[in-house]
């Protein structure tokens, strides 16, 4: 499966993955963060339920704070 992360073409052997495993898979463990899967944002509660799948595009938008 080839997919679009953060404009980056990443492939994976899987024909298709859950959020929660692409997020431990690339070993993105930042809490503050917003996810979209081909521009549709998807809530944290569904990152086990929501699938990937061949040609998505995924964006891993990280919320940081400051001054």
């Amino acid at each position: 499966m080839e997919i679009l992360l953060n404009n980056r073409k990443e492939e994976f052997e899987n024909e298709k993955l859950s959020i929660s495993e692409l997020l431990m898979k690339k070993k993105l463990s930042f809490r503050m963060r917003i996810i979209k899967v081909n521009g549709t944002l998807v809530p944290k509660e569904e990152y086990d339920s929501t699938m990937i799948h061949d040609g998505d595009n995924i964006q891993v938008i990280y919320l940081m704070s400051g001054g």
